[in-house]
């Protein structure tokens, strides 16, 4: 075969590809587990994370406080999940569990330190929309390993962990005005005839850490609930500190020694909360603005919205801060999925089922049309709230990194109604009523009444822990 003609059979390979790759995505839109699109197009999606919000920091799940009037408007409008989750409540595990749609336990980001190798990587959500024709980007803290993968993402803005930062033109900008920028620049810059997955990824509302770790607003936000009192937890009186058994009650526990620095005291504690809000308000801004330039564009009824968050915060409850521990403010997390031509029987809904931050990358495969890997352990949440597939009742955490005494190491099952924790370290135990006591005030696993709830609750752990290797 002559030279020339080589390269006329490469330049014809390539266009099959091509346009088998468009055809694979409208053919799994068409004949896919979701419900085809009105406009028969491939609809963009944004996905957006925020580092550190816990559920109930959110207008839209009834904090009367906080402003989020972009994000609610979305919320209300779309899926709004009542029951979100974290399997693991730390950053970066949290992460790669939502790019792979797998446990800790299968994609084996424990640290921060650990890269995804390239293996895993092709199987995580960006690649494999990239793959079927979609143009992919990331803005923001990407938060998996030293080494992160921006030459494979068509638009890479790996931002700084830093708030404050310097800017193109030598002036300091504040980390969330920096995504904002990126999202613009991306968006003004997109090709309106091909499909696109952006993923966002804010540092807001995290503290920057420090000795003692502060948060730092945006100064437009200073005078953002100036008037208002926050409410203090109900958990976080000292008795309920005092009630952890002596390994976890130390100085030495992280959750305890950031406490002092942020919530140690009344005045402490109403600064650092409303900071905490002004951060999240920032970020609601951006969401705004972000919206405006959809409808600029005309593709906004073509575009998908999701939001969750990384991990959950304690704010004082149980006399702690951060996250880690598997009581609610910590693993429990904001979720909703707002897309224009969802079905109307979906919309506007706010399903008690359990969803998780593995679900993610499922759904997000699901809803631009293509299958499901069978590696990844989440679902798609579209078929859950139509009813396609049972709901799950339960689901196994786990929390591994550091260890005694900074941050004891943690397993357990949750359910809807109970949940039942062990310290893998000291073999303790907790069981909560969250049904009934929603705040996790009273430890019922040597409580004589609750043994056989105890006894199925330790057989199910034992189940699920062998169950997502």
């Amino acid at each position: 075969m002559s030279r020339q003609n080589k390269i006329q059979l490469c330049v014809f390979l390539l266009c099959v590809l091509t346009i088998s790759l468009n055809l694979f995505g409208q053919k799994n839109i068409e004949s896919g587990g979701i419900t085809p699109r009105k406009n028969n197009r491939r609809p963009n999606i944004i996905f957006i994370l925020t580092d550190d919000q816990r559920w109930d920091a959110l207008g839209a799940m009834g904090n009367p406080i906080i402003r989020t009037p972009n994000l609610d408007k979305l919320a209300t409008a779309g899926i709004l999940f009542q029951n979100a989750y974290v399997t693991t409540s730390i950053c970066a595990v949290s992460r790669a569990s939502i790019l792979t749609g797998q446990y800790q336990s299968r994609h084996k980001i424990s640290d921060f330190k650990t890269d995804l190798n390239a293996e895993a990587f092709s199987t995580t959500y960006p690649i494999l929309l990239k793959e079927s024709g979609y143009k992919i980007g990331f803005i923001g803290k990407f938060g998996v390993g030293h080494h992160p993968p921006g030459q494979l993402f068509d638009f890479w803005r790996n931002i700084a962990p830093a708030y404050v930062i310097k800017g193109k033109n030598g002036r300091k900008i504040h980390n969330t005005d920096t995504v904002s920028n990126a999202i613009q620049e991306f968006l003004d810059h997109s090709d309106l005839d091909k499909p696109f997955c952006l993923s966002i990824s804010f540092k807001a509302p995290h503290e920057e850490d420090g000795d003692p770790p502060i948060y730092i607003i945006q100064p437009k936000y200073k005078d953002y609930y100036k008037n208002v009192t926050i409410p203090e937890p109900v958990t976080a009186k000292p008795e309920y500190w005092n009630h952890f058994p002596d390994f976890f009650r130390t100085d030495s526990n992280f959750a305890r020694a950031r406490w002092k620095g942020l919530f140690g005291t009344p005045e402490l504690y109403q600064k650092n909360v409303k900071n905490y809000y002004r951060l999240i308000t920032g970020v609601d801004d951006v969401v705004g603005d972000m919206i405006k330039k959809l409808d600029q564009l005309g593709i906004a009824e073509n575009t998908i919205i999701i939001l969750m968050g990384d991990n959950g915060m304690f704010l004082g409850e149980h006399g702690m801060e951060g996250k880690w521990y598997g009581y609610e403010e910590s693993i429990r997390v904001p979720l909703f999925i707002y897309d224009p031509l969802l079905p109307d029987k979906i919309k506007q809904i706010k399903p008690q089922q359990i969803a998780l931050n593995i679900d993610i990358a499922p759904t997000i495969l699901s809803l631009a049309g293509l299958p499901i890997p069978k590696n990844m352990q989440g679902v798609n949440l579209i078929d859950v709230v139509e009813n396609k597939i049972p709901e799950r009742k339960d689901f196994f955490y786990q929390h591994y990194f550091v260890g005694s005494p900074g941050i004891p190491k943690e397993e357990g099952v949750v359910t809807k109604n109970f949940k039942y924790m062990k310290y893998i370290e000291h073999n303790y135990e907790e069981l909560f009523d969250i049904k009934h006591d929603p705040h996790e005030t009273t430890n019922l696993a040597n409580d004589t009444r609750y043994k056989k709830k105890l006894i199925r609750l330790k057989e199910r752990y034992n189940e699920l822990k062998k169950a997502i290797e």
